[in-house]
């Protein structure tokens, strides 16, 4: 069975403003959750999937005949496959010469993009012509920058470990987190060509005093603050260290 480009993505509302636009016929690990998030002046779209299926071309709220704010949170494959069809693209520097270059090994596409990664694949789906087109970043986001998007505002925090580059957003007023792949709710992944495990239990213990009410990860559903506070202690602890930074004792 394959998968019409009709019927590829679903759009599903969240609170504050928020869509979850993701590719269901992708299994659940490989499937990269692409966030809009809608302000009084502009939208943001936050990752943009596999890209074998066109995004703006099938699914109305990112069409062609809108404005919308690319963010890149990193770049491997799964997260940045449409990144081409948006004119206005934002990514962290050190992740900017991957999306202009985006080769299988540095994106992870030689690794994880195969037939294996299907429920169901597309009906256009090639695992070996598939490449992610090169989309050299328009501006580049670092700590502390905020996204004005008119009546919210999204702040930047950098979130090494999983890759050098990654970025989340935080908007304070509504305690939401877009965590990219910093925090999701499932096998977090720290053994990538590129992956730093020190940096990894940094940010993490760095963003759990954030005042989180609800995290809207890379993959995988979304989940509040005390689910939040449990994976990162467990993947903490799982490294030895505890959430303070010391070693857990023997």
């Amino acid at each position: 069975m394959t998968i019409a480009p009709a019927d590829w993505y679903e759009t599903i509302p969240m609170p504050f403003g928020v869509t979850l636009i993701h590719e269901p016929w992708i299994e659940p690990f490989y499937r990269c959750n692409m966030w809009h998030v809608q302000g009084r002046e502009r939208a943001l779209l936050v990752d943009s999937g596999l890209g074998a299926v066109s995004l703006r071309d099938h699914v109305p709220l990112v069409g062609r005949d809108r404005e919308v704010l690319l963010v890149s949170t990193h770049t491997h494959f799964d997260h940045i496959g449409s990144a081409h069809e948006f004119p206005e693209r934002l990514v962290h520097p050190a992740e900017a010469p991957i999306q202009a270059d985006p080769r299988p090994d540095w994106t992870l596409a030689d690794r994880y993009a195969t037939d294996a990664m299907y429920i169901a694949p597309p009906a256009c789906w090639d695992s070996a012509a598939y490449r992610v087109r090169p989309a050299p970043a328009t501006g580049s986001l670092r700590e502390a920058d905020r996204l004005d998007l008119g009546g919210r505002i999204l702040v930047v925090l950098e979130v090494p470990g999983h890759c050098p580059g990654q970025i989340a957003l935080w908007e304070e007023a509504t305690g939401m987190l877009i965590a990219a792949d910093a925090v999701y709710d499932g096998p977090l992944v720290d053994d990538c060509w590129h992956s730093d495990v020190a940096a990894y239990c940094e940010t993490l213990r760095r963003l759990r005093a954030l005042p989180v009410r609800i995290v809207h990860g890379g993959h995988f559903p979304s989940f509040g603050g005390v689910r939040f506070r449990q994976l990162i202690d467990a993947y903490l602890a799982g490294k030895g260290v505890t959430s303070r930074g010391g070693r857990r004792s023997p």
